[in-house]
Order: C-alpha cells, then structure tokens, then sequence
C-alpha cells in the first residue's frame, strides 16, 4: 500500500476530531473524500501532513511502509507527501522561481542527488509552466502574491509538477475556481496519474470529480469513513447529500468498522 492509515485518532486542544480512521490506498489509486462541513476530511490532510497543533492519540500511518508519524514535516515532504491547500499561502518577497528551485534541490539533496543546475532547472520550468497557463511574469513576482485563486491553485500544482511525489493529496482543488481554471487544474493533476503515484482528492462536491475520476470514493462523517464505493457514490452524494449519513457513522462505529457500497 501508498498509503495505509490504521484506527487514527487526533485531536486539536481537547477536542479530538479522527476517531479511529482507518484508509488505505494502493499505488497509482486515486481516491476521493467527501462528506460535510466539520467531518474532519482538512483535519485528516494535516495531520497525514504534519502540520503543528494537530496531536495524533492513537494509530499508525505508513508511506510506501515507512512510519509517516515518526518524520518531521520537511522529512514527510522529501519522503515523497505533498499537499494542496485548499487556501495557497502568499510568501512576499520570495520570488516564485526562487521557491520551486530551493524545493526541488531540498528533496533532490535529501535523495542524495546533487542540486539541478540552473539552466536544467529554467528548462524544465519552461517545459511543464505553459501546460498549466502560468506565464514567465507570474513565476517572477512573489509566491502566490496578487495571484487569483485559480493562479494559486495552478501554481501549486505546478509545484506538485515539478516535486514528483508518490502521495498527492488536494484538499477542495475546486474550491473558488471557476469552470475553465477548474479543468486546467484538474488537467494538471491527471497528467501526474501514473503507477508509482497515489493521489487522495479531498472534497465537497462531485463536479471535481467528473474531471478528476476516481478510483474509489469514501464518505466521511464524524472523523470516521463511513462508506467506500466506486465512482457512482459520488452522484449519489450529490443527489440525496449526506443527510443519512448520522445514523451510518453510528452503525459504523457499532460494528467497528466501514460500511463498502455494493
């Protein structure tokens, strides 16, 4: 497995948001979360990546079978996990090709590989930007600064582009994107689709998914997955919503573990 999460339980504070999550996906999958509003899908992305003032309490989480919990968070990302925000952070007065060089030397040196040159590195740039409609003046100002949101979401997954990594994990891809930002994003992300590589797309709706099909869809309540299918369970998220779901997180948690659609 990519990606194997087992039982996790975590928390902010005293409140404890995951409890007892259990998620696994195979290299080159591509799996889709959805659920409301407070049922801990962001949360989850954090904490798989590392971000301060989330405590795991109790479980395990395996990266291509290496202990994601143990490493820091600049360790997870050489490790090979990257995540998409939902909300891009602007860094003034760090210009954006200045970043992208310095991230992919840091995973490169991590590999004990030696730093991509200058002119190798403009040449790649210059290969994969255009794909995703980022223009050289936009890769000249500061990182995501005076960016839309569908600038910010481009840049980042030309971020995602060039780092290579084996998880991917998009949180609300979609989110604040109109619908010609949405399929540049969406193409971007599909052209990484490959056999060594896991994505986890996390979301509200299932119009980023006719776009980026998955694999399998899981719902998720209450810090739970609830319920796994195919593809088809997110037209029937959109139709019906997740008003049902209360009383499939209780039985779920009954029976001690998840509910797979037929």
């Amino acid at each position: 497995m990519m990606l194997e999460v087992k039982n996790l339980h975590a928390r902010i504070g005293e409140t404890e948001i995951l409890h007892g999550l259990d998620l696994s996906i195979g290299a080159g999958e591509v799996h889709a979360i959805m659920g409301p509003n407070g049922s801990g899908k962001s949360t989850l992305s954090y904490v798989l990546a590392g971000k301060p003032g989330y405590e795991v309490t109790e479980g395990t989480v395996t990266l291509d079978g290496q202990d994601l919990l143990e490493l820091e968070v600049s360790e997870r990302a050489t490790a090979g996990l990257f995540l998409a925000f939902q909300y891009p952070m602007e860094v003034p007065g760090v210009a954006s090709m200045t970043f992208l060089r310095a991230a992919i030397n840091a995973h490169r040196k991590a590999r004990g590989e030696a730093d991509l040159s200058t002119p190798d590195f403009l040449k790649l740039v210059r290969q994969k930007a255009p794909e995703l409609e980022i223009s050289p003046e936009m890769l000249r100002r500061g990182v995501n600064v005076g960016f839309s949101g569908g600038e910010k979401k481009r840049n980042e997954i030309l971020q995602m582009t060039l780092l290579e990594p084996k998880l991917c994990i998009l949180d609300e891809a979609d989110s604040g994107l109109d619908i010609d930002a949405l399929k540049v994003v969406a193409r971007g992300v599909n052209a990484l689709r490959e056999a060594n590589r896991s994505m986890l797309v996390i979301t509200h709706y299932q119009r980023l998914l006719e776009h980026i099909v998955p694999d399998v869809v899981h719902v998720m309540h209450q810090g739970r997955i609830v319920r796994s299918g195919g593809k088809e369970l997110a037209l029937e998220l959109e139709a019906e919503g997740y008003a049902g779901y209360g009383a499939a997180s209780a039985g779920g948690e009954a029976a001690g573990g998840t509910r797979r659609s037929a």
